[in-house]
């Protein structure tokens, strides 16, 4: 993937911190000091739309039936020999 060179502007107490978070080792460099939050904001945008679709799915799936905490437990404990002797 190619790069494009970017200039931003940041304060000094932005820049020296930038520098601390580097020289302890949490980053190579600055230009990947500052892709890593924009990494990270992609993800989880990527997340939130995954989440949306699925919410949708699930409305346009029909009408819920009722749930029996109590039913699903049987059935799952039958299902994998859970209480039987």
């Amino acid at each position: 993937m190619g790069t494009k060179r970017k200039t931003i502007a940041v304060t000094e107490q932005q820049d020296s911190w930038t520098k601390s978070q580097i020289a302890a080792g949490k980053s190579a460099n600055e230009s990947e000091y500052i892709r890593d939050p924009v990494r990270r904001d992609r993800s989880s945008t990527a997340s939130i739309e995954e989440i949306g679709a699925a919410l949708i799915e699930g409305e346009l799936s029909g009408d819920s039936e009722p749930f029996s905490p109590e039913q699903f437990q049987r059935k799952m404990m039958e299902k994998h020999g859970v209480g039987t002797a």
